[in-house]
């Protein structure tokens, strides 16, 4: 048995190695057995390609601002594992996950003898926050971000209060189809039978796809820049400044510290999710309580400043939309910078259309590796970029080590990537 935090992570981890397999059939046996936790957790579920953490932690602000006590389960995680079930933005305790772990682990070792096969590592980690959310620690509300899609992914199993569709573009392909209209429709999938979604969906075809799903479920759509609008936007030196409409209510000049107009989009999202909670499900939120959590809201990894002199900032833009918001955002707040890029990023990701977007904002463009198993090989980044003053870089921390030492106030040492070798940078500059 699973007795200390070291084993039972071990253990979850362990699981990698069962790679991804869509389907809630898994989720559907555990949860069963676990006597539905799932059914005693009041939810908002947030899908999209981009900006689901960001619209989480927005959200999660704007609640706990207002006096609620709220649960948050996401992926991946950037400084500790815990951090992925969150109360409050606590990471729950190395002991709960023992405890958690302990609750599982027979469950999906009978599972692994049946012909449905063995649970992944993220079905996993999903059976244990729903048994945490609503067995252990009964929160007033939890905003749960789907894994990969929406509609098999595993925590699809949940009729929440709200569903938010942040937006569509291309990643996972090789799993979620080929085209904005496949992608769509199983980001679509999360909706369910008369509850509204909320969406940030700018692709005509793509929001064909999701208010044809929603009509199809009798559920009301609120679409960013139709039902609700973001407007007067102004971009100061550490942030952003805007103004919401939505049906029930205005919010002029609003503020967030997240710096880049894809973070406007996101905060407008959440701002619609808390008016509907307060107009629909009688939750009190002061407009008092919105602004100051929209103020305060940080999510570690999105554009954060880690160094002010030198400048050094990192960023887990990891497909193509993520790329594009980074280059628009470095352009808008950065514009006289010498930029120097640190790039690692894993193989399966469309590499060809982002490493040229990112060579457009470079003085040098360095790519390294990581100890990742899908990690791509610095040469492969490389072989991708024209850029007259590119380089390969076996040691990333020395790279950073000597950029730490820049006395030149125009450099921008900028790390971006996968968000699993961000996780690495930062620990190792916190460090």
């Amino acid at each position: 048995m699973v007795s200390t935090y070291t084993e039972a992570v071990n253990w979850i981890h362990g699981r990698l190695k069962l790679g991804v397999k869509p389907g809630l059939k898994r989720m559907e046996w555990m949860l069963e057995r676990l006597g539905h936790p799932e059914r005693r957790v009041k939810a908002v579920h947030v899908a999209g390609t981009n900006g689901k953490g960001s619209t989480v932690c927005f959200l999660r602000h704007i609640l706990q601002e207002a006096g609620y006590s709220v649960g948050t389960f996401t992926s991946p995680y950037v400084e500790q594992f815990n951090e992925r079930i969150s109360v409050n933005g606590v990471p729950i305790s190395d002991e709960e996950i023992v405890q958690l772990v302990q609750v599982v682990k027979p469950l999906a070792d009978e599972l692994e003898q049946t012909e449905l096969g063995a649970p992944t590592e993220f079905e996993v980690i999903t059976a244990m926050m729903f048994y945490y959310f609503g067995k252990m620690n009964v929160q007033d509300i939890v905003i749960i971000e789907a894994g990969l899609g929406g509609r098999l992914d595993s925590t699809n199993v949940i009729y929440p209060l709200l569903s938010v569709i942040t937006n569509v573009s291309y990643d996972h392909m090789n799993i979620l189809g080929e085209t904005i209209e496949k992608i769509a429709f199983e980001k679509a999938g999360i909706i369910k039978s008369g509850v509204p979604v909320i969406t940030g969906i700018e692709q005509e075809e793509a929001l064909y796809v999701i208010q044809e799903k929603a009509a199809q479920q009798k559920a009301k759509t609120y679409v960013l820049g139709n039902d609700f609008v973001a407007s007067d936007i102004v971009s100061f030196e550490h942030g952003e400044q805007f103004s919401v409409q939505t049906m029930f209510a205005n919010y002029p000049d609003l503020t967030i510290s997240m710096l880049g107009a894809h973070q406007i989009k996101n905060a407008a999202l959440a701002v619609m999710a808390a008016d509907y909670l307060r107009v629909y499900y009688s939750l009190i939120i002061e407009e008092e309580a919105l602004r100051n959590g929209l103020a305060k809201a940080q999510w570690l990894g999105r554009f954060e400043t880690l160094s002010n002199k030198p400048t050094m900032i990192i960023d887990g833009a990891h497909n193509e939309a993520g790329v594009e918001s980074l280059v628009e955002t470095v352009k808008t707040h950065y514009p006289d910078r010498d930029v120097h890029l640190l790039v690692a990023a894993l193989a399966d990701k469309p590499l060809d259309k982002m490493i040229p977007q990112l060579a457009r904002i470079a003085k040098t463009i360095t790519f390294t590796s990581f100890d990742f198993p899908r990690a791509a090989t610095a040469k492969q980044l490389e072989e991708l970029c024209e850029h007259p003053r590119k380089a390969c870089c076996d040691d990333w921390k020395q790279w950073l080590t000597d950029a730490k030492n820049s006395q030149n106030d125009r450099d921008l040492f900028l790390i971006t990537g996968s968000l699993y070798f961000i996780s690495d940078v930062r620990k190792f500059l916190k460090n």
